[in-house]
């Protein structure tokens, strides 16, 4: 039986220097941040990531920064997962190698492959590693929604233990969590809906929000859990416009940006992504004063 992942984890921004170059202090100092924070674990390589724009050598540096820093500390999870069935493959090869505690594989994008062929995929990629693997669904992005009849076939596999699950679709979350497997996590891909994907049975966040708000999001979990759900609510509500602040534009511009604004400097996303404009720079200052994350 595998454990879970956590309940806290943060997808990591990938720190940018002035040229645009990947700054492996910076990340090193930011996976220390995070984790020292309430982070229980780190998803590195994903969308808010850049992974896109990042080459197959910074790829596999910034995971060996990651473990190497904090691989004691907290779990970390590579996303690993591409259009590609033999790319997947092997990044999740070099990846566990490097030492990842787990893989993040999210559906395949872009030509829509039919349910049989998502589950063919990711059986693949699951059967080339001994870790586990979490699927990610975020069909706003992939524009394919992954069923949960197939979710349910996967969890059969041994070391397919989680979902990441952004689609946004309450009822798809119900039926996920009659998935009967004792060891298979039900993540929320969207703060907005941490807190109502737990009262299904969730396990937890992938977080943006994490980066700046990590103390107050574990705060959250941790009462909620605690059967505190009343002030486990209040406390949500506070944290609720940060969840959309993150998000006033496309991640990960506004929370580079936010991190920014709280003191840590995490560089300008990479084209054809740009830095935050400065109306929402200021409607996102003022989200964060009203949220107490500063002064």
């Amino acid at each position: 039986m595998y454990k879970s992942f956590g309940n806290l984890l943060t997808a990591m921004v990938t720190p940018f220097d002035s040229e645009l170059k990947v700054n492996y202090t910076k990340l090193r100092e930011l996976a220390h941040k995070l984790v020292d924070e309430g982070n229980d674990g780190l998803v590195v390589l994903g969308t808010t990531g850049e992974v896109p724009t990042l080459n197959y050598q910074e790829k596999l540096q910034i995971l060996s920064t990651v473990v190497s820093e904090v691989g004691d500390k907290a779990e970390i999870i590579a996303g690993t997962g591409s259009y590609s069935t033999e790319e997947s493959i092997k990044l999740s090869i070099e990846a566990e190698e490097i030492g990842v505690d787990g893989i993040m594989v999210v559906v395949p994008y872009y030509n829509k492959p039919p349910q049989y062929a998502l589950y063919n995929h990711f059986k693949t990629v699951a059967g080339s590693v001994d870790l586990p693997l979490m699927i990610y669904n975020v069909p706003s992005r992939t524009s394919r929604n992954i069923e949960v009849d197939t979710v349910r076939k996967l969890a059969e596999i041994d070391n397919i233990i989680a979902i990441k699950e952004a689609s946004g679709d309450l009822n798809q979350v119900n039926k996920l969590s009659l998935i009967k497997k004792k060891d298979f996590y039900i993540y929320s891909g969207d703060d907005t809906l941490t807190m109502p994907i737990m009262s299904l049975g969730g396990e937890g966040v992938v977080s943006v929000a994490g980066h700046v708000a990590a103390r107050e999001i574990k705060e959250m979990i941790t009462l909620y859990k605690a059967g505190n759900s009343v002030q486990s609510r209040e406390l949500n509500k506070k944290l609720i416009p940060v969840y959309n602040g993150v998000f006033i534009d496309t991640n990960p511009i506004p929370v580079k940006e936010a991190l920014r604004i709280t003191g840590f400097e995490a560089g300008d996303p990479r084209p054809p992504l740009y830095r935050l404009q400065e109306d929402k720079r200021k409607e996102l200052t003022e989200i964060l004063k009203e949220a107490d994350l500063i002064k």
